[in-house]
């Protein structure tokens, strides 16, 4: 089974967590979700100093001895880098080495260092995207705010460079409503509905953009509006079949009481990952629906 495949099952059981841990009382539904606004979460999380340092030091238990060990030494000679050109050749290798680990946290700090020195859009927007993956990663609910808040700061400064570009305005909406899960407010004015809004703003110009109909998706089956998510999911299929949309369509259809449209879909996402581990956990749901 390909690497990437692996990846894909390992990322929607850590969002499936991700989506049912975090409070939802902060989503504010508008057009297309009007419901009542809700109210933010009652107390922010305290922001820990998160730096490179202490994201590659907790990274690098879940990697490889001889991984580690050629991260350690990359990050000798970063330190002893003495010119700017050095030293983001040393960081471009220590982000990329991080990406093919997916450790989300390290390479974000890294990414973040190079977009700071070159204030070049693609760097802000992959810190952006590493600093989105690591707040939906993380078991740490500590760290999260820092994440997020690093995001936040990624997407806007990509924006400023690119104010069409709808990935950046797909991050920056993905990372305010994740901000109102953690009871942070914007300075600048940032909140749920604007996430929800910038959100809705690029399916509206580009319909079929992955990230923003799962991200859609993902948010209505965290605010209990499963139809929603039903629509979103079952549009990314016709578009192209993979296992993260199936296996979310079938989830909502299992939260509406759909349980042969959900074994339906389990099964689908059996037949795209044909991998014994993630098999047997997908039976152990469509055995839960059958009984």
């Amino acid at each position: 089974m390909q690497i990437k495949q692996i990846v894909a099952v390992v990322a929607v059981f850590a969002v499936m967590g991700y989506l049912y841990m975090q409070p939802v009382k902060g989503l504010v539904k508008p057009k297309e979700e009007r419901t009542a606004p809700g109210k933010e979460a009652a107390a922010a999380k305290p922001v820990v100093n998160v730096n490179v340092d202490i994201a590659s030091t907790s990274a690098k238990t879940l990697i490889s001895s001889a991984l580690s060990t050629k991260i350690i030494s990359l990050e000798g000679s970063l330190k002893k880098a003495t010119s700017p050109a050095e030293r983001q050749k040393y960081q471009l290798a220590l982000a990329q080495l991080w990406d093919s680990a997916n450790q989300p946290a390290p390479s974000a700090f890294y990414y973040q260092a190079l977009a700071t020195a070159k204030n070049d859009f693609t760097n802000w927007l992959t810190a952006g995207n590493r600093f989105n993956d690591a707040y939906k990663f993380t078991q740490d609910t500590t760290v999260q705010p820092t994440f997020v808040n690093y995001a936040i700061q990624a997407f806007k400064k990509a924006r400023v460079l690119k104010p069409d570009d709808l990935s950046a305005q797909t991050g920056l909406g993905v990372a305010y409503v994740n901000q109102t899960s953690l009871g942070i407010a914007d300075a600048e004015g940032g909140n749920p509905m604007q996430g929800i809004t910038l959100l809705l703003g690029v399916v509206a110009k580009d319909p079929d953009n992955r990230a923003a109909n799962l991200n859609l998706g993902q948010f209505a089956m965290k605010s209990g509006q499963y139809p929603k998510a039903v629509e979103r999911f079952k549009k990314m299929i016709a578009i192209k079949p993979e296992v993260e949309p199936y296996f979310y369509l079938a989830e909502s259809y299992k939260q509406l009481g759909q349980k042969q449209e959900a074994i339906a879909a389990y099964q689908k996402c059996k037949e795209l990952m044909p991998d014994p581990t993630f098999g047997q956990r997908i039976d152990d749901y469509i055995k839960e629906l059958k009984n």
